[in-house]
C-alpha cells in the first residue's frame, strides 16, 4: 500500500495521519488586513451583482442582493468590523456564508475586498485570540493562525453578528421576500 504525501504551506511533507490535523480555511482582504474563515462555512463566493440597499438597516448592511430568487442580505464586512465601508472594485466580491439562529439556518452574503486562497493551517499554529491589541472586537476573532512568520485573524461568522442584529437581518429578508411575492402575484 502507497503512502499518502500532504504538503502544508510552506511545501514540508506530513504524514498522512497528521494530515486530519490541518484545517481549511478561505482567505481574503478587508482593506489592507488578511482575514479567513474556515472553509466548511463557505457555501459560494459571486461577484458583486445589483445590491438593493434597504432602508433603515445599519450602515454596515449594505443591502440584499437575488440569488437564484432568494433574498440575501450582504454585509459589508470591513463596515461591520468599524472600518470605512468598502469601495467595491474588480476584486470586491461576496462570500456567502451560512449562519445558524433560533434553530433556522440564513445565508448571508459577507462583501470583501478580494479572495486570496485556501490555505490549511495546522491546529499546532492555530493559537487563542489576543485579550489585547487588536483593532477589531475580540469576540469577532475566533482564533490567529500562524502562517510562516505572519498571523491571520480568524473570524467567528456566527458572532460578527448578534442574535439580536441576525433576527433584525431576518425581518429584512422576510419583508423583501413579502414584497416580492407581492410583486409577482400582480404580475400574474
Amino acid at each position: 500500500m502507497s503512502n499518502l504525501v500532504v504538503k502544508g504551506k510552506s511545501g514540508q511533507e506530513l504524514a498522512a495521519g497528521s494530515a486530519d490535523q490541518f484545517q481549511q480555511y478561505l482567505t481574503f482582504l478587508v482593506g489592507k488586513d488578511n482575514f479567513a474563515i474556515g472553509i466548511l462555512d463557505v457555501k459560494e463566493i459571486i461577484e458583486i451583482s445589483n445590491i438593493t440597499r434597504v432602508p433603515m438597516t445599519p450602515d454596515y448592511i449594505r443591502g440584499v442582493i437575488n440569488l437564484r430568487g432568494n433574498v440575501v442580505p450582504v454585509i459589508d464586512l470591513s463596515a461591520r468590523l468599524d472600518r470605512h465601508p468598502s469601495e467595491i472594485t474588480k476584486r470586491s466580491c461576496i462570500v456567502l456564508v451560512e449562519v445558524e439562529t433560533h434553530g433556522e439556518s440564513q445565508v448571508i452574503g459577507m462583501l470583501v475586498d478580494q479572495v486570496n486562497e485556501i490555505l490549511d493551517i495546522p491546529q499546532a499554529n492555530i493559537q487563542p485570540p489576543p485579550d489585547f491589541g487588536a483593532d477589531i472586537r475580540t469576540e469577532f476573532i475566533q482564533a490567529m493562525g500562524r502562517v510562516d512568520d505572519n498571523f491571520i485573524i480568524l473570524l467567528a461568522i456566527n458572532r460578527i453578528l448578534s442574535i439580536d442584529e441576525l433576527s433584525q437581518l431576518q425581518h429584512v429578508v422576510k419583508s423583501q421576500n413579502s414584497a416580492s411575492q407581492t410583486d409577482t402575484s400582480e404580475l400574474a
